[in-house]
């Protein structure tokens, strides 16, 4: 059984500033065996973190969050940029050309561009949803997720969604695979994985929000 955080973003996301080298240490002394940088729609902190797991002991998944016309789709296992602004049939078929799976972060989530508050096209081919999201205040979110993943037998997956690196961990995923890229997509795609963890402290959130804030008026 592994430890994963599949969503987490660094600062080559717009909306964060985490070093690469400060989530490993966190994934480190939480013991996570598999991270995924999950950044908004590039590839530079997966290319990154690829580089800097080598030879060690965690194992990097390429990845990155897209935005599609109507949400946010996760093109896990992905190490090409896939184009922003597509139709989610159109971002599912390219996540799938480039053997990723297509899953679906925060889905019901209005606020933060989930892709089924906008549509729950029963057609779309996706992989997996996020059933733990840490970035949640209140749990409907999430509840609303777990029910669909039941309901669709889609694989349900736990993750951080960190943009602080202090956060990556609060959401988690345990998988029963391999530790080798091919052997923890197929396992999703086969359901062997269940969601774990916590909501980050909103306490901690409002001290990170307000201290990016604050320096950015220096930068």
């Amino acid at each position: 059984m592994l430890k994963m955080d599949s969503h987490i973003h660094s600062e080559y996301s717009s909306d964060s500033n985490s070093k690469i080298d400060d989530i490993l240490k966190v994934a480190k002394q939480k013991n996570i065996d598999v991270i995924a940088i999950s950044d908004h729609n590039t590839v530079d902190g997966t290319k990154e973190v690829l580089q800097k797991t080598r030879n060690t002991d965690i194992l990097a998944i390429p990845s990155i969050e897209i935005s599609s016309r109507d949400g946010h789709i996760l093109g896990f296992g992905c190490e090409e940029k896939v184009p922003e602004g597509l139709s989610p049939e159109e971002t599912i078929d390219k996540i799938h050309d480039l053997a990723g799976l297509a899953i679906v972060p925060h889905p019901f989530c209005f606020y933060r561009h989930g892709l089924l508050h906008k549509t729950e096209d029963e057609n779309l081919k996706i992989d997996a949803i996020e059933t733990k999201n840490a970035r949640f205040v209140v749990g409907y979110c999430n509840s609303k997720a777990k029910k669909l993943s039941k309901k669709e037998n889609l694989p349900g997956l736990g993750a951080s969604d960190a943009h602080y690196w202090k956060f990556v961990g609060d959401c988690y995923s345990i998988i029963d695979a391999e530790k080798d890229i091919d052997s923890i997509l197929k396992s999703i795609v086969k359901g062997k994985v269940e969601a774990h963890g916590k909501g980050t402290s909103n306490i901690l959130l409002s001290k990170y929000l307000f201290e990016k804030n604050f320096l950015k008026k220096f930068d």
